[in-house]
Order: C-alpha cells, then structure tokens, then sequence
C-alpha cells in the first residue's frame, strides 16, 4: 500500500508538472482580445498603427504625439487587458511634454501571432527600431510596467535610449515565479525567464525604478537587489505604502515621473 501511495504521488507531482509547462501561459498573461474593427478612444489625439512581423504576425499600437515634444516615451505594458485601457496612462505623459507609445504583445487587443520570449523580444525590438526612424535615440525613454520591466530592460540592453524607468520589476521572472509556484521546479519549466538583473549588466544609460515597499505580487526587496547590484546605475523611488496597483493613487508617483522626466534626480 505504501508503494502505491509512493507512486500515486509522484505520478501526480509529474502530472502537474506536465500541465504547468503546458499552461503556463494561463497564469502569467490575462490578455483582453478585441475586433479589428474595434475604435480606440482616448482624449488626447493619437494614431493607431499596425507591424507586421516576418512570422506572420501582426503588432498594434497606439502613438500619441504632442506638439513640440521632449522626446517619446515606448511603453511596455503589464500582463493583463489590452492597450484599450491601458491608453489611459498616456496622460501621465503627454502632460509632461513626451509623445507616448505602446504596442500589445501577440494575442493581447489586436496583436496576432504566436507569442513566445522570443517572440516578445523580437517585436519590442523591432517598434524601437521604428521609434528610431522617428526620434534621435538620446529623446527615446522605454518605461515598463510589471511584467513589461524585463522586456523593457532587454531592450534598453540592446540599444542606447535616454533612460530606462521599471515601474515595479522583478529582479528576475524566475525569482518572482519562484515565490508562488516554489513547490515545482520552475528552472526546468519555465518558457519565460525573464532575467532584468542580467540585462541591466549591459544597459547604458540611468535607470530609474519605482516601487511601492508593500508591493505583495512582486517584492520591493527585488528592487532593492537591482539597486545593490547595479549602485552607481540604478536610481531607486520607493513609494511609502504602495502596493502592486495602487501606486497612481500617490501623489508621490506623479511627483517622482516629473522629476525624472525633468531634472533626473541624484541617485537615491
């Protein structure tokens, strides 16, 4: 009966191991599929573009332009909904004085194609290029959110934008992963390893992080590792009883993009 149970066991843990590696994509990205023919609408005026890629699939993004701006701000989003709502923050800065621009990964809004890390990267990489023909690289800052930070300091490794700012990052996906998910073993399962602290070894230019020190999804104290890693680099805001989703609702955080955008504050 005991070998029984042994077997019944460990048939099981390979089960969920099997489904995990299979899956995994249902727990780590909550896309919102929308219509071609779907219309955004947002108050500030903006133009919607679409990239195809050499796979066959296809990118959408939204540009936001201001008159007379002080550069653009590309934008990688977090893992949920579409650019339909995540628009919104164009405001935090237009305001400023940036043109805003953000694309949807593949299967999010009405971005198609297969998405892989690969992938991901391939197509970030690919708008900045775009972004290039339409700005001086010293005007580009990429912003990510979340999930995005690692796709965000991926691509400020492979170029040479302004700044880079992490709004809430993970010193590395599998780091983040391995907090919920600790009783699987993630470094063999895991198709997406997004590695921010590796990344950061070889991006060039300031990066600012901003992070609410009661942030429960992805740990403060992983801001605080990028920062010890990289202390003559990295430039870390912690946002006094922030958490994951909550840090608009700061006036701190408004206070911080301005003077980052603006005056580039000495390292904190």
């Amino acid at each position: 009966m005991t070998l029984t149970i042994v077997i019944i066991l460990v048939a099981s843990y390979a089960g969920l191991c099997v489904v995990f590696y299979f899956t995994q994509h249902l727990f780590f990205f909550r896309p919102e599929i929308l219509a071609h023919s779907f219309k955004y609408q947002y108050p500030f005026p903006f133009e919607e573009l679409n990239f195809d890629t050499a796979d066959g699939g296809r990118i959408n993004a939204i540009h936001f332009k201001v008159p007379n701006s002080r550069g653009v701000i590309y934008y990688m989003k977090g893992n949920s909904r579409s650019i339909k709502g995540w628009g919104k923050f164009a405001k935090d800065f237009v305001s400023n004085g940036y043109d805003f621009f953000m694309m949807d990964y593949r299967g999010f809004g009405k971005s198609r194609g297969k998405r892989t890390q690969a992938r991901l990267f391939d197509d970030a990489q690919m708008l900045y290029k775009w972004l290039l023909n339409h700005y001086p690289e010293d005007r580009i800052v990429v912003y990510g959110r979340s999930l995005g930070t690692g796709i965000a300091a991926r691509i400020a490794s492979w170029n040479r934008p302004r700044m880079l700012i992490l709004d809430s990052p993970y010193r590395s996906f599998y780091r983040n992963s391995n907090r919920f998910g600790f009783i699987l073993p993630l470094k063999w399962l895991l198709r997406y390893d997004l590695k921010t602290d590796e990344y950061l070894q070889t991006v060039s230019c300031p990066v600012h992080i901003i992070h609410g020190n009661k942030d429960m999804l992805i740990s403060f104290r992983q801001s605080e590792e990028l920062k010890a890693l990289f202390p003559d680099k990295v430039f870390l805001h912690p946002i006094e009883g922030g958490h994951h989703n909550d840090l608009p609702e700061f006036p701190e955080f408004f206070e911080l993009l301005y003077d980052i955008l603006y005056v580039e504050p000495t390292k904190g």
